[in-house]
C-alpha cells in the first residue's frame, strides 16, 4: 500500500470516514503520521469550540468577580476557585460519571456521555475559569486615566464598557490569554486519556500515538510525531493571536507595542 493510499484510507478515520480497522502489523511512518494527524481533528475541535465559547463566559465571570454586589461576586469567585483549584483530569473523570448517572434520569443527557459534547462542556468551564481570572486581573489594571477620560466624554454604562473598559481589558490580558489558549489545546489530549471513551477507536492524536507505542513497543516514533503536530498548532495559534494583538494595540506607536511572550504552564 502506497502512502497516498494510506492517507486516503486513514486521513479522516477519527471522524468515522475511511478504513474501519486499524493497522495491526508492519507499521509505517506514513500510517503513524496519517492516523495521529487524523486524531488532531478532535484536538482542534475541542480547543476551538471551548476557547470561542469560553471567551464570553470568562468576560462575564471577570465582570462578576469585579462587581460590588456579593450576590454576583461570590458565585463568580467560587466558580473560578473550583475549576482552577481542581485538576482538569479529575474534572473529566467526575463529569463523565455525573453525565452517566444523569443519563439514567433523562435521555436528554445521552449526548453528554459522548466526548464530543461532555468533554467540550468540561473544557468550556475550565478555560472560562482560567480566562476569567486573567480578565479580572486586567480589569483591575486598567489605568484610572482611561476611565476618567471616558467620564469626561460623557460615556457611561454600556457605551463606556464597549468603547473603553472592554478593549483596554483585552489589550492588557491578551499576552496571558494567548498562553491560556495554547495550554487549552495541549490539555485536549486528556479527553480520551481520562473518563470519556473512544467509540470504535475514534480517538484524538494522543489516542493513536498510544496505540502505536503499545503495538511497536517504541514510543520514540509516535510521540515525537505527536509533539511535532502540536508545535505546528502552537505556531498557528501564536500567529493568529499575534495578529489580534497587533490589532488591539494599533493605536500605540510601534516602539510601544509589546510582542507576545509565550510562557507555557508546566502544571495545570
Amino acid at each position: 500500500m502506497s502512502c497516498w493510499d494510506t492517507i486516503a484510507d486513514y486521513a479522516l478515520r477519527s471522524q468515522g470516514i475511511g478504513e474501519r480497522l486499524l493497522p495491526r502489523s508492519d507499521f509505517t511512518l506514513c500510517q503513524q503520521f496519517t492516523l495521529i494527524g487524523s486524531g488532531m481533528i478532535w484536538n482542534v475541535y475541542f480547543g476551538v469550540f471551548a476557547l470561542c465559547s469560553g471567551f464570553f463566559l470568562a468576560t462575564a465571570v471577570a465582570l462578576g468577580k469585579a462587581a460590588r454586589n456579593p450576590l454576583i461576586r461570590k458565585p463568580a469567585e467560587w466558580f473560578i476557585f473550583v475549576f482552577r483549584g481542581s485538576p482538569l483530569f479529575i474534572q473529566f473523570f467526575f463529569a463523565y460519571f455525573l453525565f452517566l448517572s444523569l443519563k439514567g434520569v433523562s435521555p436528554v443527557f445521552d449526548p453528554f456521555t459522548s466526548a464530543w459534547l461532555g468533554a467540550l462542556v468540561v473544557l468550556f468551564f475550565n478555560t472560562a475559569a482560567y480566562s476569567g481570572e486573567i480578565f479580572y486581573g486586567a480589569l483591575q489594571s486598567i489605568p484610572k486615566g482611561d476611565t476618567e477620560a471616558a467620564d469626561a466624554y460623557g460615556l457611561s454604562g454600556w457605551a463606556r464598557f464597549r468603547r473603553v473598559i472592554w478593549p483596554t481589558m483585552l489589550r492588557l490580558a491578551w499576552p496571558a490569554y494567548t498562553n491560556e489558549a495554547i495550554f487549552l489545546f495541549h490539555a485536549t489530549t486528556l479527553v480520551f486519556f481520562s473518563g470519556f471513551p473512544a467509540i470504535q477507536q475514534r480517538g484524538d492524536a494522543l489516542y493513536y500515538a498510544n496505540y502505536f507505542a503499545d503495538k511497536t513497543f517504541n514510543p520514540f516514533v509516535p510521540y515525537p510525531i505527536l509533539a511535532g503536530y502540536f508545535i505546528v498548532l502552537t505556531l498557528i495559534i501564536i500567529s493568529i493571536f499575534g495578529l489580534i494583538n497587533n490589532r488591539l494595540n494599533r493605536h500605540l506607536p510601534q516602539e510601544r507595542r509589546k510582542a507576545l511572550k509565550i510562557r507555557p504552564q508546566i502544571i495545570r
